[in-house]
């Protein structure tokens, strides 16, 4: 059974929206020094090898026979398209802009879900939900942007829209684990077919890119130690562990502070500001996204 949200899940739901909401701020504070492709594929590389010593020696999980030829290699692909959307996306717009149009995820994924599960159905206050996210997203896109010149806002906006695929790449990425095979496997398993994917996927096209580029110094290696180890290794697993012992719509409330912290951390870090219209389309986004999850009853990692 699994239990409501007492003091320590709240601190350690803190602890995980801090970690979540300071990555793509880490990301782009190294983008200069570390080109952001091979951010993602070398991060990805190591957490996978962590993540397959955890599952296979530490946890001795039974990890599923066979499932790898298809299911493995849908949720790897998507995944390595949802990075590969973040680390273009990144060079366009600010870490706060792609913090929020990421977390627009479980809305795509209820959408995906809906269609694909008929115990998923998506009841009349959900699809109001629905239509306030929508709304958010078109504000943050529609509304005039303060202090910036023509390129500078088409620059934001094509990079806000790879924001937002990479949204729709992680919610897809839900929608096939939860319709197939992988919804019964451990979660290392899955996390594993994810970060091999990306890694796999994404260091031949950084390669391809010519985005290449490792200057080592102490800020990037506390960069990409804080990436590997704490956000694509870490923070996962400590998810999938509190999803098995506490309510999950209550821990997927929670988890909607990720978006606010990213935007708090991207201006006191990296001295990112935001217009009026951005906040408004991400208040209305968060509404509604929180009016679709508390209405479902359950989330989706």
């Amino acid at each position: 059974m699994r239990k409501p949200v007492d003091g320590m899940a709240t601190v350690i739901m803190v602890l995980l929206c801090l970690v979540w909401g300071a990555q793509q701020v880490a990301m782009k504070a190294i983008a200069e020094d570390v080109s952001l492709m091979m951010q993602v594929s070398l991060r990805s590389g190591v957490a996978a090898l962590l993540v397959w010593i955890a599952g296979r020696w530490i946890f001795r999980e039974a990890w599923l026979t066979g499932v790898w030829r298809r299911s493995g290699v849908v949720v790897g692909a998507l995944f390595a398209a949802e990075f590969l959307f973040i680390a273009e996306g990144l060079r366009w717009t600010s870490a706060s802009h792609m913090a929020v149009f990421l977390y627009t995820a479980p809305l795509f994924a209820a959408i995906g879900l809906h269609i694909r599960l008929p115990e998923e159905r998506l009841s009349l206050p959900q699809w109001l939900g629905m239509g306030m996210a929508f709304l958010g997203i078109a504000v943050t896109f529609l509304l005039p942007r303060e202090n910036a010149g023509g390129a500078a806002i088409s620059h934001g906006l094509f990079g806000d829209f790879l924001g937002l695929c990479a949204g729709i790449s992680w919610g897809l990425t839900t929608v096939a684990v939860r319709s197939s095979k992988l919804a019964e496997a451990p979660p290392t398993q899955t996390l594993y077919y994810q970060l091999v994917g990306a890694f796999l996927l994404v260091l031949p096209l950084a390669l391809l890119a010519g985005q290449t580029s490792v200057k080592l110094n102490p800020l990037t290696w506390a960069s990409l130690g804080f990436q590997t180890l704490a956000v694509s290794f870490a923070s996962y697993l400590v998810w999938f562990w509190m999803l098995r012992r506490y309510l999950a719509a209550r821990l997927g409330v929670m988890a909607f502070m990720t978006p606010l912290f990213g935007v708090l951390m991207g201006y006191l870090w990296l001295d990112e500001h935001t217009t009026v219209g951005f906040l408004l389309g991400t208040g209305l986004t968060v509404a509604g996204l929180l009016v679709v999850n508390m209405s479902k009853g359950t989330v989706s990692p």
